[in-house]
């Protein structure tokens, strides 16, 4: 396989193509503080979203709610308009805290997006509800299924009486605009997630999933899962460039090299998370200073870090229960 050939499982014509059609010639140039954030398409949906996305698991650990406040609406005036979050993070507090930003005109900078856990029509429902009841707002434009991390999720979800029957209820009704899922563990279950979504006649618009500098070394979700999301048309959410800051501490990249490697990704936005205004203006600095990664660069990073990844120390994600929420908490799948 030629290196011109084969990039992220697709001709590298075909990834130069999309990367054009994306955001066009404003991706070669250095950026200046002023310069607005790029903006690319959200698969078939008909959005335009930022490239850069602002993590919901964070906002709800800064210590200071206020703080918090201050961070979301800092990067909704920034241009940042990816809002990402989850029914489950920090026992809800990350939605409380969205929602109170989210007040004084600032719901309509946001495309909001949350995550609910039930995988049964009740706890989906009811979770679909919290979190409109937190968020403060009637709708929310993007709703995923949350950590499709076992074998068994894409049959749970469904099922008869599974939780995908919530969720086009909820659509139907008018709460939420777009259906996604997200996983950390495997690009074989995303696969089979998206295999039985197409055995019933459904088509994700949405698909979130690790995308960083040590999962392109696995038959990983790069490699399994990417191609076939560019294919269909499916919006790609890239999360963990930096496996939670795991991969920083390796010493072989930095946090705007794996941005700019997730960026590089025909990604539709790169989620971060942003505990602090520093970390905020280092996510809009990637943003606004993005130039494709050459061929040379980018295999010049792939090899600082292959003895790294072939460690299996720098992705807890897939290997360790630790970001496992609902396995953590059964109760949590209904």
């Amino acid at each position: 396989m030629k290196r011109r050939e084969m990039l992220w499982g697709l001709p590298a014509a075909a990834v130069a193509a999309w990367l054009s059609r994306q955001f066009g010639s404003s991706a070669l140039a250095d950026a200046p503080k002023s310069k607005p954030i790029p903006r690319r398409k959200l698969g078939r949906t008909g959005e335009l979203v930022s490239m850069v996305g602002l993590g919901g698991y964070h906002i709800g650990i800064q210590s200071d709610p206020k703080e918090s406040i201050r961070i979301i609406r800092t990067a909704l005036d920034e241009g940042i308009n990816f809002l990402d979050n989850c029914w489950d993070y920090n026992d809800g507090q990350s939605e409380i805290r969205m929602g109170q930003a989210l007040r004084d005109g600032y719901r309509e900078k946001a495309f909001l997006m949350t995550k609910i856990d039930g995988h049964s029509r009740e706890s989906a429902a009811k979770q679909i509800d919290e979190s409109l009841r937190r968020l403060q707002t009637d709708h929310v434009d993007l709703l995923q299924v949350h950590e499709v991390i076992r074998p068994t999720d894409p049959d749970r979800v469904f099922a008869q009486g599974g939780s995908m029957e919530a969720i086009l209820a909820a659509k139907k009704a008018g709460k939420l605009r777009f259906i996604g899922f997200t996983g950390h563990k495997s690009g074989v279950i995303h696969k089979q997630m998206l295999d039985t979504a197409a055995k019933h006649d459904f088509r994700f618009d949405t698909v979130q999933m690790p995308l960083n500098v040590m999962d392109h070394h696995d038959q990983g979700f790069e490699k399994i899962v990417l191609p076939l999301l560019v294919q269909q048309e499916i919006g790609v959410l890239g999360m963990k460039p930096m496996g939670s800051g795991i991969i920083l501490k390796s010493g072989k990249v930095s946090p705007i090299e794996c941005l700019h490697y997730a960026m590089s990704l025909p990604t539709s936005v790169v989620i971060t998370g942003c505990d602090s205004p520093k970390i905020l203006q280092q996510a809009l600095m990637a943003a606004r200073t993005f130039r494709p990664l050459t061929e040379p660069a980018r295999n010049a990073l792939l090899a600082k870090t292959r003895d790294a990844s072939n460690a299996k120390k720098f992705e807890l994600y897939k290997t360790s229960r630790q970001f496992d929420g609902t396995e953590n908490n059964p109760e949590w799948l209904g």
